[in-house]
């Protein structure tokens, strides 16, 4: 065994001896969560006090009481969350693949950052600070020596945290489409050697044939994995849900870790913590951020309307397509998820006509969400291409359309937050958005100034008050009540 094993081998003994129990062991402090939630309490709040709780829990800076941080180093797996490595050495902060920050709230403040000062609220945006470097598996050149080409390379992801605004919407639209996409699926395997095209929404993803087995060809597939669950969340397209989309966070930037996911009293990285989130502390974060405000559109003048033209001229409007409807209103919440049967399992409706969402009612009985985007993955060119160890070039070159809903407050722009203007995000675009953005630098000045002003028409909410919930407003000292207040932006 080399030295470096052996060390590790006494560290973690020692560590799991003495020292990692010890962090629930701490005379005179306490864990920040308060009171623990269980499923069935959830279930049997109202949508608003299960949105409160999770506002709590979204706003909450966990300690290693709670059960923050990894535990002892892992020599097998030094990268996953559970045993990874920290810059001070003693399980707290890594900052390079997560460990880096104690409340979702630290990302997510910046409701504009059109404005100054920035207009600041719960659920928002992260500046250029929030960038989370995820996953790289060698050293980043941050002195450029490899090969001096002004590019400090790393093969992770450099991602820039996006607002939360109007995702109960966003969540319905993909629930429903994967539905749609489901039934096509059954429809192939019962018409065995007939293609079926798959279109849900009006955004089709290619097609599919299955054969007498029922086994089903996906090579034609495109813009989803070959499952055909649409997963709007995340910048390449992850999470189905922000239930699933909580679950990764919790152990990426925090270590804490689910019990859905590590089992009930299991105490999976070794930190002398069990029980760190509860299914129920899960579920409220999803009724919270399930009823989070949309975003909006101002009122366009002139200038505007003549932008919003070009932008659909241009085939800008073919991928962020301007609004999806659904054919509910009701979000349904479920546990525990099944990701090809979205509508099993539903503890929780949550009605996205209703204040705080207040989604415009469509036709057919559901919302119009109007985010501007296709929830599909589009090859998006060299130049915004990443170099993720854990991707194929393919996947690297690929995203799923952003929503530009909310766009004139929400930069910096793109998925890592490189463009700080909208012009340069629209430059940056390439592959199959390389004839929209190639027509829009051959605009005359007047034409782009029209595209950026419709652009800019597309705003956050301005921040809600704050509750006047004792359990959610309270001192971390003696669970006293104290003051808040907000800034209104405009």
């Amino acid at each position: 065994m080399s030295f470096k094993l052996k060390f590790a081998a006494v560290f973690i003994l020692c560590a799991s001896l003495f020292g990692v129990a010890a962090f629930a062991q701490e005379p005179g402090e306490k864990g920040a969560l308060g009171e623990r939630l269980d499923q069935l309490l959830i279930e049997q709040m109202t949508v608003t006090q299960a949105a409160d709780e999770g506002l709590r829990l979204f706003t909450t800076p966990f300690n290693k009481i709670d059960g923050y941080g990894d535990g002892p180093l892992d020599p097998v797996d030094t990268v996953d969350p559970g045993g990874r490595p920290t810059l001070q050495g003693n399980g707290t902060l890594l900052r390079i693949n997560g460990l880096d920050a104690q409340a979702c709230f630290e990302c997510h403040t910046l409701v504009s950052n059109a404005t100054i000062p920035a207009t600041l609220g719960v659920g928002g945006a992260g500046g250029s600070n929030s960038n989370a470097i995820i996953m790289p598996s060698e050293a980043i050149d941050v002195a450029d020596l490899i090969d001096l080409d002004g590019e400090a390379g790393f093969n992770g992801r450099f991602a820039n945290p996006p607002f939360m605004f109007g995702v109960g919407g966003v969540e319905l639209v993909g629930l429903e489409m994967t539905a749609e996409l489901q039934a096509l699926k059954a429809q192939a395997i019962a018409s065995p050697g007939t293609p079926v095209a798959l279109v849900a929404k009006g955004v089709e993803f290619g097609s599919i044939t299955a054969d007498t087995f029922g086994s089903v060809d996906t090579s034609l597939v495109e813009g989803v994995d070959d499952d055909l669950v649409i997963r709007p969340f995340g910048r390449k397209g992850e999470f189905a849900t922000t239930r699933d989309f909580d679950l990764g966070a919790m152990r990426f930037h925090f270590g804490m870790e689910p019990v859905e996911e590590v089992g009930e009293n299991i105490d999976h990285d070794g930190d002398g913590v069990i029980n760190e989130i509860t299914v129920g502390e899960i579920s409220a974060l999803s009724v919270f951020l399930s009823t989070l405000r949309r975003p909006e559109q101002d009122r366009l003048d002139a200038e505007g309307v003549q932008g919003e033209a070009l932008f659909a001229t241009m085939g800008c409007s073919d991928c962020h397509m301007p609004a999806l409807d659904t054919e509910t209103k009701n979000l349904p919440l479920r546990f525990p998820q099944v990701a090809t049967s979205p509508f099993e399992n539903i503890y929780k409706a949550v009605d996205l006509t209703r204040p705080p969402m207040r989604f415009p009612r469509n036709s057919d009985g559901g919302v119009r969400v109007q985010m501007f985007s296709d929830l599909k993955r589009h090859d998006m060119g060299d130049g915004l291409a990443e170099d993720f160890a854990l991707m194929t070039p393919e996947q690297n070159r690929e995203f799923i359309t952003a929503k530009l809903w909310g766009v004139a407050d929400s930069g910096p722009w793109l998925h890592d937050g490189r463009a700080l203007t909208i012009s340069d995000a629209i430059l940056a675009h390439g592959g199959e958005a390389q004839s929209a953005r190639d027509q829009f630098e051959g605009l005359a000045a007047a034409d782009r100034e029209s595209v950026l002003s419709f652009l800019r028409a597309l705003r956050t909410p301005s921040p809600e008050p704050a509750r006047n919930n004792p359990r959610v407003i309270r001192s971390l000292g003696n669970d006293a009540a104290s003051g808040a207040h907000t800034i209104n932006r405009r």
